[in-house]
């Protein structure tokens, strides 16, 4: 009985441990499973790309414009035509179309300052412009003051009379017994040759070619002598007035610059070459001079 018992008892025993096991093993299994998933899924995961936002570089586009042309200042005395004068409130003629072609030819971009003519000089030396072009005749006094540029156009020096003067002639002016009152612009080769030729005192200046027309119809003057382009507007738009046939002095055109400034010296030279050669000069010049 015992035994059997024993053998019963046993055979319970070991019928509940095997049922025990495989329940340990199924927790196992299942264990192992889930862990399994578990490191495959994170596996998985991790060795999924990342998605990146890295941005693809880009090329910074230039934003900023270029520079604009430097700016070069001349010097004039617009009331000199057709050379220099006012259309509006716009300085034109031939030596502002020749400076506007020059200043294209350097690269640059012109600004032109009116002024008194015999301020010009002044002005270039103290460098508030660049260079001065208002129809200057180079002189031997100037040249001691400024450098000049080669001419870039002839000048003549007109005598304005009024209509049944006894000056006839520029001889008249140089006549024994003579004292002619002459009327000049100031700062001017007229005034330069005439304040010589005629003395101070019976020079007067004025600060435009207008001023000292207005001066010879009043009685003031008795002559005013002024480059012949000039002298011809001058007469167009005043009656009662004549140009003399023989011309009082010729001279030649150019610009002046500070003295030693021979790097613009020889870019302004080498650019009336340049407009010379390729006819813009004449072709300004013929606009205003038929």
């Amino acid at each position: 009985m015992y035994n059997y018992t024993h053998i019963q008892s046993s055979g319970v025993t070991d019928a509940k441990k095997e049922i025990t096991m495989k329940k340990i093993i199924a927790m196992m299994l299942a264990l192992m499973l889930v862990m399994t998933g578990i490191a495959v899924f994170t596996s998985c995961e991790n060795d999924t790309p990342e998605e990146t936002t890295t941005e693809a570089p880009t090329t910074e586009e230039a934003t900023t414009e270029a520079p604009a042309p430097a700016v070069i200042k001349m010097a004039t005395n617009a009331y000199f035509q057709p050379y220099e004068f006012y259309d509006g409130d716009q300085i034109v003629g031939i030596d502002a179309e020749i400076a506007a072609a020059i200043a294209e030819k350097l690269g640059m971009t012109l600004e032109i300052v009116d002024m008194e003519f015999d301020s010009i000089i002044t002005a270039v030396n103290e460098g508030s412009v660049d260079f001065g072009m208002a129809g200057m005749t180079v002189t031997e006094d100037r040249q001691k003051e400024v450098d000049f540029s080669i001419s870039y156009a002839n000048g003549v020096q007109s005598i304005i009379v009024k209509e049944g003067s006894s000056i006839t002639c520029a001889d008249d002016l140089y006549a024994e017994g003579a004292s002619y009152k002459v009327g000049v612009q100031l700062g001017t080769t007229g005034d330069i040759y005439a304040t010589g030729d005629f003395g101070a005192e019976n020079v007067t200046t004025y600060s435009n070619g207008n001023e000292a027309v207005l001066a010879l119809l009043g009685g003031d003057v008795d002559c005013v002598i002024i480059d012949n382009e000039p002298a011809k507007a001058l007469v167009a738009a005043n009656k009662g007035l004549n140009i003399l046939e023989t011309a009082y002095a010729n001279e030649d055109y150019a610009i002046c610059v500070k003295k030693g400034n021979s790097e613009l010296l020889a870019k302004i030279d080498q650019a009336i070459k340049d407009l010379t050669a390729d006819g813009t000069i004449d072709a300004i010049i013929a606009k205003y001079i038929k």
